[in-house]
């Protein structure tokens, strides 16, 4: 009797170690996808400001933008305000 009680304890530690860590991952999901987000967003954002101001991008600087993260993101576009060419942003 002792024995099937220890038993079934270790199950339900197993059930709900199991469904502990699928909620984990599911947060971890959901977070990997805000920041994606995030990243697209800024990037399509730059790309914008940057044809706006300067004309078409090169091919190369829109692969260059699209795959920064999100704080180069933001520190090229603060720099969009204030450089006169693509080169200085890049820099």
């Amino acid at each position: 009797m002792q024995e099937e009680g220890r038993l079934q304890g270790k199950e339900k530690g197993r059930q709900e170690g199991r469904e502990e860590g699928r909620e984990e991952g599911r947060e971890e999901g959901r977070e990997e996808g805000r920041e994606e987000g995030r990243q697209e967003g800024g990037a399509l954002v730059l790309l914008r400001q940057l044809e706006l101001k300067f004309g078409p991008v090169s091919e190369a600087i829109r692969q260059r933008v699209l795959a920064a993260d999100a704080a180069l993101l933001l520190r090229w576009s603060e720099k969009v305000l204030t450089v006169d060419s693509l080169d200085e942003i890049f820099d």
